[in-house]
């Protein structure tokens, strides 16, 4: 029989008492264990996924019908984009003093499609000076400084290219040259280069364009002075009227269209699994619930940066904006909501973007006020929620982008896509499909998630480049 054993208050020779009662130890080996669901950390809040609409897709294929806008006579370059592709409107390469006022129209398209994209980060060099002057290089966005050597040996500043402008023309005929300034990226952005053998290549087949390249450098030359200075064009004592730029509309003749898109696994179980340790939680149960919660991150990330069908690819270039400093500051974001200025619905923004954003207000004595998003008080600016998504990827200099929207079909917006009441749905556009046992006893499930997005008009969607999110 246990006795207690008297201890020594000295401390030095104290003796441990005897245990009077079972150890909590020993009694959780007969108690039920209190357990949680199990926990997974990827899961973010997805508010993307939240706020766009979700349109049903029956046929798996979404058509979007467009107008396409461009004008005529202003001297600037117009462009389209599909994804990450960047193509030139062939009737307005008519804007180069070259091809101005040439109608052929076939020709012009095969004069686009050699065109070649080329997209550039800040500080990258398009053209060098004394290199061969053998492109044409037209700005599709972004900005670039065009500077020469100095007088005195340093660099002179001749002015910025942006989006719409051109260089190298003259390079497209006559003797080869070499650029006497040099292009150096400001931004990020895209050009499209026409090489001169390109040129050479269909003006070779198409005799209208051979003719008239000739009467247009005839022309030019006619413009000049005996002395070579350019020809001043007088008019005087004379009553007209004044020619206006005129505006060509027409429907694009090959609508974009948006295949649904398929993120997949296969889920295995052990029957053993699956038959003894079903209790208290369903085990096939769980695995399928952390599966499609994989699953609809990895959709979430893919509608913001698939290069086909990702929002990041898809903004027009008009509706892309430079950041003025680099953080994101509230004149910037006042921009940003001025380019889908049609009821604009969400602003979403990576974390560190939305905190630089917040320290910029904080240095400006301005307080962002806030709104209730479903059961939720987020920030907001202007009254548009500013909303966190952590799938906008931050570059290793920090800098990010962000990304204002009108959401909604009847708002001509951006819609999410989607098909339900697919065979073995679990969720809608989620399907579980059994594929059986195999001789490992092991079940499986070819877990499926269809899903894509579109951009319905180019103002519905505007994106705030090269943001910068550190201190």
């Amino acid at each position: 029989m246990a006795t207690a054993v008297e201890t020594n208050s000295g401390g030095e020779d104290a003796v441990p008492q005897a245990q009077s009662s079972l150890a909590t130890q020993a009694a959780r080996n007969l108690a039920t264990t209190t357990k949680t669901p199990p926990q997974m950390q990827g899961i973010t809040s997805r508010w993307l996924l939240k706020v766009l609409p979700w349109v049903h897709v029956p046929g798996g294929t979404f058509r979007v019908n467009r107008r396409l806008t461009h004008t005529l006579g202003d001297g600037r370059i117009e462009f389209v984009s599909s994804g990450s592709d960047v193509r030139v409107i062939p009737l307005e390469l008519t804007e180069l003093p070259l091809l101005r006022g040439y109608e052929d129209r076939a020709v012009l398209e095969a004069l686009a499609s050699r065109c070649r994209q080329r997209d550039f980060g800040p500080g990258e060099t398009i053209v060098e000076a004394g290199r061969p002057a053998d492109q044409l290089v037209l700005v599709a966005h972004g900005k670039l400084r065009k500077t020469t050597e100095g007088k005195y040996g340093g660099e002179s500043a001749l002015g910025v290219l942006a989006d719409g402008d051109h260089i190298g023309a003259d390079g497209l005929t006559g003797e080869t040259g070499s650029w006497d300034v040099t292009l150096t990226s400001l931004t990020s952005g895209t050009v499209l280069t026409l090489a001169r053998e390109s040129f050479e290549e269909v003006s070779g087949r198409s005799e209208s364009l051979r003719t008239h390249v000739e009467s247009a450098l005839a022309a030019a030359q006619e413009e000049r002075t005996p002395d070579g200075e350019a020809e001043i064009a007088l008019a005087s004592g004379h009553a007209g009227e004044e020619r206006l730029p005129g505006t060509f509309v027409d429907y694009e003749a090959s609508p974009r269209e948006y295949e649904l898109s398929v993120a997949q696994t296969v889920l295995r179980v052990h029957t053993r699994v699956a038959d003894l340790y079903n209790d208290p939680m369903d085990q096939v149960e769980e695995q399928l619930r952390l599966t499609v919660e994989a699953l609809r991150e990895r959709q979430e990330h893919e509608m913001v940066n698939n290069r086909d069908f990702g929002l990041l690819h898809n903004a027009a270039l008009p509706q892309r904006i430079h950041t003025r400093s680099g953080p994101p500051t509230p004149d910037d974001l006042d921009e940003l909501l001025a380019t889908v200025w049609k009821e604009p619905s969400v602003v979403l923004a990576h974390p560190k973007a939305i905190a630089a954003f917040g320290r910029e207000c904080n240095s400006r004595g301005v307080q962002p006020d806030g709104v209730e998003l479903d059961g939720h008080r987020v920030p907001a600016w202007r009254g548009v929620p500013l909303l966190p998504c952590d799938k906008i990827p931050v570059t290793g200099g920090g800098s990010t982008s962000m990304l204002a929207m009108r959401t909604g079909e009847k708002a001509q917006g951006v819609v999410a896509l989607h098909q339900t009441g697919i065979p073995d749905e679990y969720q809608p556009g989620v399907s579980v499909r059994f594929m059986g046992i195999d001789e490992k006893a092991l079940i499986s499930y070819l877990v499926s998630a269809y899903y894509s997005a579109a951009v319905l008009v180019p103002d519905a969607l505007g994106i705030l480049e090269d943001v910068e999110t550190g201190h």
